[in-house]
């Protein structure tokens, strides 16, 4: 995956997560259809790139991964998950 998608996923997430609010979450689908849709490709092959931007983003602290609602290990979770902003402090 080219840097420019992965910048694009980046924003798309932080983006769909700050539209939903706080407290809220959005799927990871959410954010692959979004940047597929502006570059005509298949959202499913965005699904990895997805993940390992949330990961990312989770370890700077600008994201938060949920695991059946709880917050997840960034290092350390499987299955279905859910992306949020941090709550404020």
């Amino acid at each position: 995956m080219s840097t420019s998608v992965e910048s694009d996923l980046e924003a798309a997430i932080l983006r769909l997560a700050a539209a939903r609010g706080t407290g809220k979450s959005i799927s990871p689908e959410d954010a692959a259809k979004d940047v597929a849709a502006s570059r005509d490709l298949d959202w499913h092959t965005l699904l990895q790139p997805v993940r390992r931007t949330a990961i990312r983003l989770a370890r700077e602290g600008r994201l938060v991964i949920l695991r059946k609602g709880k917050p997840a290990d960034p290092d350390d979770f499987k299955g279905v998950y859910r992306l949020t902003l941090p709550m404020p402090e």
